[in-house]
């Protein structure tokens, strides 16, 4: 039977996919490797497993022990899926930057993780640097892999990307588009590839507050590029070892708003679902389209997941938050019933008691309630405001039929009637306005679903 003995095994050997939509100006061929059938839906599965299975032959890590590494998440995830099938501890320090679905995801395989500020130097004590080395000499039998400089991780790429590409494109590859964070994946695959083919050119992707592109262009490191950005998986404010600039032709910066926002556009236009990193290549090879001729075959990395970015790039509030989208369109019917789009409407029959009504709207914890007929017609309503008349005033009629007491039916709006309108339609003598939505389900629409959708 064919079949692999852990997970491990299905490491690589990942499809390499056409884009076309996306990159339909550009006059290339540009294809994807889709690192998201990885395991842990990265890239870095690659070199997380090449990095502990080289401390396990050097004696570096030992049975039992403690892998401790800072990791914006996808790192993590590798080693954390290798620690439990071979059976080691895991202690990760990531920044408050990363998204809160990569660090859950870490926790989920067992991991422990300390939550590091951003906006700190690499040598400050509370970096997720710093915070990792420390605690890699304060615990026994625990090992630091430092991706930033274990020679293992570019060697993953050497033994196992590189070959892929070159094999899965029949030579024929003519660039190689890849973010860059520990370097890694570039200079590994690069380097292969370039062996192959020193025509090649290596085209990496940077991000605005990194370092890369000017020490690349210039041999200095200039602390003046380093500031915050909002980019995930892409950029350094320091130098790791696995950066081999000889590789690397070009770097290009891209802005924080233009990865988010191709992110979002990858899946839209691609149907392919992937991560931050993903939309600042794209972003990048769509800048750099005047270095392309027609017959070239640009492969570009598609490092992680969508998944992992869901309260981030593909969270609208979270993108219009930081100036990245337009404004909210102004509200239409079908938005303001999103929260409960899916609540069977209450209604109460004419021929229904007050007191039942008043027993309904209890139990719901409803102000308004629409009347029907036998026919299932409306033809009248009923709020808080008619029952406190009864109840108070009346209380005779609380054994009396709904219909006598019952004011106006609820005025009628369609999906597409923007809030502007709605609003003028809800005032202290109408409490509500029915909508029927697509499906032919009713709706109710309140004064505290326009409050909760301007507020």
């Amino acid at each position: 039977m064919p079949y692999f003995e852990n997970i491990l095994q299905t490491i690589g050997n990942t499809p390499l996919v056409k884009l076309n939509k996306i990159v339909a100006n550009l006059p290339c061929t540009v294809l994807a490797k889709i690192e998201t059938v990885n395991p842990g839906n990265s890239i870095k599965d690659r070199m997380a497993v090449k990095m502990i299975e080289d401390a396990e032959k050097s004696g570096v890590l030992k049975p039992g022990g403690t892998i401790i590494e800072g990791t914006s998440g996808n790192t993590g995830m590798g080693l954390a899926i290798a620690a439990v099938i071979k059976g080691y501890k895991c202690i990760f320090t990531t920044t408050d930057k990363q998204s809160k679905e990569k660090v859950d995801a870490l926790k989920a395989f067992g991991a422990e993780v300390i939550v590091c500020p951003t906006d700190v130097e690499p040598e400050d004590p509370r970096s997720y640097y710093s915070v990792s080395s420390r605690l890699v000499n304060e615990i026994p039998n625990s090992w630091k892999p430092n991706q930033y400089d274990n020679p293992s991780n570019a060697s993953a790429h050497y033994e196992s990307t590189g070959p892929e590409i070159w094999e899965q494109t029949e030579g024929h590859i003519t660039h190689l588009v890849v973010g860059v964070g520990t370097g890694g994946t570039i200079s590994g695959t690069g380097k292969y590839l370039k062996e192959k083919n020193p025509n090649i050119k290596v085209l990496g992707i940077d991000t605005y507050g990194s370092v890369f592109k000017k020490y690349k262009e210039t041999g200095i490191f200039d602390k003046n590029e380093i500031y915050p950005y909002i980019t995930e998986g892409i950029g350094e404010d320091f130098l790791p070892a696995n950066v081999d600039f000889s590789v690397i032709d070009h770097f290009e910066k891209v802005s924080d708003k233009n990865a988010a926002i191709y992110t979002r556009l990858i899946p839209r236009m691609e149907g392919i679902f992937v991560g931050n990193s993903a939309g600042s290549a794209i972003a990048g090879i769509l800048q750099m389209k005047d270095m392309f001729k027609k017959d070239d075959v640009v492969v570009v990395i598609f490092h992680d997941h969508g998944t992992r970015y869901m309260g981030k790039m593909f969270n609208e509030d979270w993108m219009r938050d930081r100036g990245f989208l337009e404004s909210k369109k102004p509200a239409t019917a079908i938005d303001l019933i999103e929260k409960h789009k899916d609540q069977k409407l209450v209604t109460i029959a004419n021929t229904s008691l007050v007191k039942e009504a008043y027993q309904m709207m209890k139990r719901f914890d409803i102000s308004q309630i629409p009347v029907i007929n036998q026919e299932k017609q409306f033809v009248g309503s009923l709020t808080d405001v008619d029952l406190f008349e009864v109840l108070i005033e009346k209380p005779e009629l609380r054994d009396a039929d709904v219909q006598q007491i019952m004011s106006a039916p609820f005025p009628w709006v369609k999906p597409d009637d923007l809030i502007e309108s709605i609003s003028k339609l809800i005032n202290k003598n109408n409490q509500a306005v029915l909508m029927t939505d697509r499906g032919g389900n009713t709706h109710i629409i309140t004064k505290y679903d326009v409050i909760d959708a301007v507020s």
